[in-house]
Parts: structure tokens; C-alpha cells; sequence
């Protein structure tokens, strides 16, 4: 006992050695830029996002001030597309270190149909989301209290709601605080920090001059809202600007710099941890609750399966040591052995789906494995738009052939005879699911003139991806599959099958699939509210390191969940264990799928029919993208435990 504490002494002090010499380190995937004193720091708008309808709007869709010469698109990889990203440049004039004190942009004059159309993305929460070298705008507002509350996620609102008449007001000013650092050895500065105060406020021009909004004497003319010298301050506004028809919206700005000692290196991490906002506690807890689920239920399955199948492996090679007469004096067998005959029977029903499902299941599990993984190591950086959508997809693709080899493997040993239409449908199956979904999607997002919707080009980029590169990769896969010999089992299936007796209310195979999946859930419970936050309230999620452990005990909890009871339906004379262990281990997606039915109350949603669709429409492959990873996992787990415990007993 002294020993072993004195190693563990050891080991921790050698784990907190290693911990203290390694750093961490930022891999943003862009390179930093230096501004010169006066240089033109551009401004970009990015497509408005609302959590109540996750419809994203383009900009420039709402009577807002436009650039000179019209809005022109900024180079976008696949992964901005396809997660509705539009960049576009902006007529704010911003340069370094000039301070800038309510700026006369340009005016508006609403027309019936701009100024509903206003007030309905106001009703909706529209946000804005400006971008300056590559930070996003923060948004900068006041409390309930009087404080003064900053968000970095989500981008600023468009507007707001009166309370007591609901009347809609537009907020046309905004205070853009810019934050630089000088990095020693350098003669320009770096852009650290970016947030935006929106202020609503109803500007007339000194002596009643009225602009007709085109010549240049209304850029210089002084504003009576405005006090010279002085950045506008949301407690000098006298009156609110109305979203009306008739109304003459005049839009201004002010330009705030302000040193920083923040290294440009790490001006992300106030966004990603939303300035500590969720305490890294939570994650730590949830991931010290997800340990203590796997320890003890490891514990239990070892001290239940382990105590028992000594024992009835022990009790079933003695019995065959005995004599014919000694065997007809011992009491009838029973338990699993009973079923060595038909344990390693395929499955009755749908033999060539439960291969399909199970390659699609390992091709999305070792594609999430390596996303994550490398989102955890840094290479996915928010600061790099899209970039999860495209490693996701670029994995997917490459893991085809993992798809192709286990479904062809699978299937070869169930001595199926059509392995060219398994294997057609290995490739297309899921993948054609999402697609075609994503096609009825992207049509209607089309009409609602959503950004949301994919051009025509990067939908045929799809196409060419899956149908040129997985679907082929999925075929070499099954090639080498084909090729190998069949799957060995230790025992040898009879023709007849053996009847399976009336179980019990708790052997039933329903209820063990419908409890199956509590443990799983439960491990990941916490994790999984962080990620949904992140995935429909546009939220930054960042730490990937603790979505990898998640993803693992998840996977680990499936596993010995499914094993434990795929040995009581075998000891119960139940031989039908293939699709059982593949429910039992998917059903986490299916508490998954009811969780989300009940966290879509936290969004508010919109009463537009298109919101429920996107929501729960995506939500549903989500879940049974999971649904095909832990069934595969606890399928795959199970059929090594099957074949290792009748692998260590004598069969006639």
C-alpha cells in the first residue's frame, strides 16, 4: 500500500512538471497586420442573424447607408457558405488613431415598404455583425441597473422594441471603439479589440437646415444631437429615432481608439470565453461528473460480467469433462451457452441495412474523432470562418474508405450476395439524406432571400465532392473489404433457429433500448447544452479540448452500457443481439432529439413555419448522424464480446 502511494506521488508530480513547461499556443490561420498612423483600417458587414428565426439576412437588404460604387463580396471559401456567411465592404471611413466624433454617414428618407420591413427585423432581434481585421464587433450595452455590459458574440441589434407603445426605433449611431497594441520592434499598430455601442437617436441639423441627402454640405453641416469636440453619449439623447413611413433617418458614427496591452496573439480569447462569462469550473465539473459516470460504470460491468462469466465459463467446461451419464444426472443447462448455435445467426430482417448503418456510423465517428481533434489542437480557429464546415467535410470524404471496408466486411460475413448495391448504398444513404435535405432547405431559404442559401456554384462543388471523391473512396474500401476472409466465428450456426422464450417486463428488448441510453446522455448532458448554445444562438464555442473527453466517454459509456445488456439478453435465450445492440447503443441520440424539443423553448422562435423546419430538420440528422456513430460503437463492441465469450467455451 506504501508503494503504490508513494508511485502515485511520483506520477503526479511528474504530470504537474509536464503541465507546468508546456504552453499554449494560437494557430489563427491569419497572419497580423501593422496600420500606420492614418492608414484606412477597412470595415466589413457580415450577412444580420436573428436567434429567433435563423434566417441570416444580407446587410445591405435594409435601407443602411451603402458604400460608393454598390457592396462588393469579399473572397469567401465553402465553409462561409455553406454557414451563411456574406462579407461585404462598408462606407465607414475608419483610419488608425484618428479619433472621429459624430460623422454625418449619410440619409435615409423610409418608404412604406422599407419602413415595414425594418420594423419586422427590429421585432425579429436582428443583429448586425461588423467585422474589422477579422475581429468581430462587440456589442456594447446598458443593463436593467444602469451597467454598462459588453457581448462579444452575436454581433449589436438593429433596433429596439418599446416596452409600453412596442413601438419600433432604429439605433443610426454608433460609437466604434477600436482598441490597438504596438508590438515593440514595430512601427505600426495592431487591432486588439473592436466593439460597437449603438445609440438611437433623432438628429436634426443646427437652424433647421434640411438636407435633401445627396449634396455635400449636409456631411459638414453641425448637428444640434451632437456636441463638437465630444463623442455622442446615449445619456445626451433627447429623443429616439422611429422606424416610420416619411421618417428621414440620418445615420453617424463616432471612432473611439483607445492602447491596449492585450498581444494580438491573444485577442481572441475574450471573445471565445465571452470574458468569462461561463467560469471554467462548469466545463471542469462536467467533465469530472462524465468520469465519475464511466469509473463506476466500469466497475460495474467489470464486477458483474466479470464474477459471472468466470463463473458460467467455468461451469460450462466442467460439464463437458463429465460423462454422458454423469451429464444426464446434472440439472439442464442454461444461460447463454444455450445459444451458441444461433448467436452468430445474421439478422432476420434488413441484414444489408444494419451493414449499411454501421460503416456510415464508423465513417462519421472517425470524421468527428479527427475534426475535433484538430478544432482541440487549434487549427480550426473562429478567426478562420468556416473552416470547421470544411475539415468536417473534407473528413467525411476520406473516411469513405472506412465506410466502404467495415459495411463490405460485415456484409461478406452475413454471406450476402449483393455486395455491389450494399456498398452503392453505404455511399449514398446518409450522405444523399443530407443533401437532398439540405437542397429542400436551401430552395425555400432561396425565396425568403436568406444568405443562408447556397449559390448554384457551391452546391455543384458539392455534388462533385461526394459523387467524384466519397463515392469513389467508399468503393475502394469495400474492394479490400471483399478481398479478406470472412469474419471467423467460434461457433457454427445451425439451420434451424432456436425459439427465443417469453422474456420478462425488464427483458424485453424495448425497454432495455429505452434505458440504454440514460447513462450516455447523462455523461454528456452538460457539454451538450454548450454546443447547442453555440450551434442556434450564435455563440462562440472554443473549447474543443473538453468536447474531445465528452465525445470519448460518451462512446466508452455506450460500449459498456450495450455489453451489459447484450449479456443478459443472451443469458435470457435472446440470439437476436445485432439490431438490439445497435438501438440500445443509439438510443442517446434519441434522448438527444426529445432534449432538443424542449431547449427549442429557450430560442423564442418566430411563429414562421421555415424556423421550425431549419430547427428541427437539422436537429434530426444531427441525431441520427449520432445515432448511426454509438451504434456502430456499441455494435462493434458487442460483437467482440460475443465472440470472445463463446470463444473460451467447448461446444459439441
Amino acid at each position: 500500500m506504501i508503494n503504490l502511494r508513494i508511485a502515485l506521488s511520483k506520477g503526479a508530480v511528474f504530470t504537474m512538471a509536464v503541465l507546468k513547461t508546456c504552453h499554449g499556443f494560437y494557430v489563427p490561420g491569419v497572419r497580423p497586420h501593422e496600420f500606420l498612423p492614418g492608414e484606412d483600417v477597412p470595415m466589413k458587414v457580415n450577412a444580420m442573424t436573428s436567434i429567433h428565426t435563423q434566417l441570416p439576412k444580407d446587410y445591405y437588404r435594409l435601407p443602411f447607408c451603402r458604400p460608393t460604387g454598390g457592396p462588393k463580396m469579399a473572397s469567401e471559401n465553402l465553409g462561409e457558405f455553406l454557414t451563411g456567411n456574406k462579407i461585404q465592404n462598408s462606407p465607414y471611413s475608419i483610419n488608425m488613431l484618428r479619433d472621429v466624433n459624430c460623422q454625418v454617414l449619410c440619409q435615409v428618407t423610409l418608404s412604406k415598404v422599407e419602413a415595414h420591413s425594418l420594423g419586422q427585423h427590429i421585432k425579429y432581434n436582428y443583429h448586425n455583425n461588423w467585422i474589422i481585421d477579422n475581429l468581430p464587433g462587440a456589442s456594447v450595452g446598458i443593463s436593467q441597473s444602469g451597467m454598462t455590459l459588453k457581448h462579444y458574440a452575436g454581433g449589436f441589434p438593429i433596433g429596439f422594441i418599446a416596452k409600453d407603445t412596442k413601438e419600433a426605433f432604429l439605433y443610426n449611431h454608433v460609437n466604434i471603439i477600436l482598441e490597438y497594441h504596438n508590438p515593440e520592434g514595430k512601427e505600426g499598430h495592431r487591432v486588439v479589440g473592436f466593439a460597437v455601442e449603438p445609440i438611437s437617436v433623432h438628429h436634426r441639423y443646427a437652424g433647421g437646415y434640411v438636407w435633401d441627402g445627396e449634396s455635400s454640405e449636409g456631411f459638414t453641416k453641425p448637428l444640434d444631437t451632437c456636441i463638437s469636440g465630444e463623442h455622442l453619449d446615449r445619456g445626451n439623447v433627447g429623443e429616439f429615432q422611429r422606424v416610420a413611413e416619411g421618417e428621414s433617418i440620418i445615420y453617424t458614427y463616432d471612432v473611439i481608439w483607445k492602447y491596449s496591452e492585450t498581444a494580438w496573439a491573444s485577442r481572441w480569447d475574450v471573445y471565445l470565453s465571452e470574458d468569462h462569462m461561463v467560469p471554467a469550473q462548469v466545463h471542469w465539473y462536467s467533465i469530472t461528473n462524465s468520469i465519475l459516470v464511466v469509473l463506476f460504470l466500469s466497475l460495474l460491468v467489470v464486477s458483474i460480467l466479470v464474477r459471472n462469466l468466470r463463473r458460467d465459463i467455468a461451469g460450462y467446461n466442467a460439464l463437458e469433462q463429465l460423462t454422458d451419464e454423469e451429464k444426464e444426472e446434472e440439472q439442464e443447462e442454461s444461460g447463454w451457452k444455450l445459444v451458441h448455435a444461433d448467436v452468430f445467426r445474421p439478422p432476420s430482417s434488413w441484414p444489408m441495412a444494419y451493414c449499411i448503418l454501421i460503416g456510415s456510423g464508423a465513417q462519421i465517428g472517425v470524421c468527428g474523432l479527427a475534426t475535433i481533434c484538430l478544432a482541440a489542437i487549434g487549427f480550426l480557429s473562429p478567426a478562420r470562418r468556416g473552416s470547421l464546415m470544411t475539415a468536417t467535410l473534407v473528413f467525411y470524404m476520406l473516411c469513405g474508405c472506412l465506410a466502404g471496408y467495415t459495411s463490405s466486411r460485415l456484409y461478406k460475413s452475413f454471406k450476402g450476395r449483393q455486395w455491389q448495391l450494399c456498398t452503392l448504398l453505404t455511399a449514398t444513404v446518409f450522405p444523399g439524406m443530407c443533401f437532398f435535405i439540405f437542397i429542400f432547405f436551401n430552395t425555400i431559404l432561396a425565396f425568403f432571400r436568406s444568405t443562408a442559401s447556397v449559390p448554384f456554384l457551391d452546391l455543384v462543388i458539392l455534388a462533385a465532392m461526394w459523387c467524384c471523391i466519397s463515392i469513389p473512396l467508399v468503393f475502394l474500401g469495400a474492394y479490400f473489404g471483399y478481398k479478406e476472409d470472412y469474419i471467423t466465428f467460434p461457433t457454427v450456426t445451425s439451420t434451424i433457429a432456436r425459439a427465443i422464450p417469453q422474456p420478462s417486463f425488464f427483458m424485453k428488448p424495448i425497454v432495455g433500448i429505452g434505458l440504454a441510453g440514460m447513462v450516455p446522455f447523462a455523461a454528456a448532458y452538460v457539454e451538450l447544452f454548450f454546443i447547442m448554445t453555440s450551434l442556434w444562438m450564435d455563440q462562440f464555442y472554443y473549447v474543443f479540448g473538453f468536447t474531445l473527453v465528452v465525445y470519448l466517454i460518451l462512446l466508452i459509456t455506450c460500449a459498456e452500457v450495450t455489453v451489459l445488456l447484450c449479456y443478459y439478453q443472451l443469458c435470457a435465450e435472446n440470439h437476436r443481439w445485432w439490431w438490439f445492440s445497435f438501438f440500445a447503443a443509439a438510443s442517446p441520440a434519441m434522448y438527444t432529439f426529445v432534449y432538443s424539443i424542449f431547449w427549442f423553448r429557450s430560442l423564442e422562435a418566430s411563429k414562421m413555419l421555415i424556423t421550425y423546419m431549419l430547427y428541427f430538420g437539422y436537429m434530426f440528422l444531427i441525431c441520427f448522424a449520432m445515432m448511426c456513430v454509438t451504434g456502430a460503437v456499441g455494435s462493434l463492441t458487442c460483437l467482440w464480446f460475443t465472440r470472445k465469450i463463446f470463444g473460451t467455451i467447448k461446444v459439441d
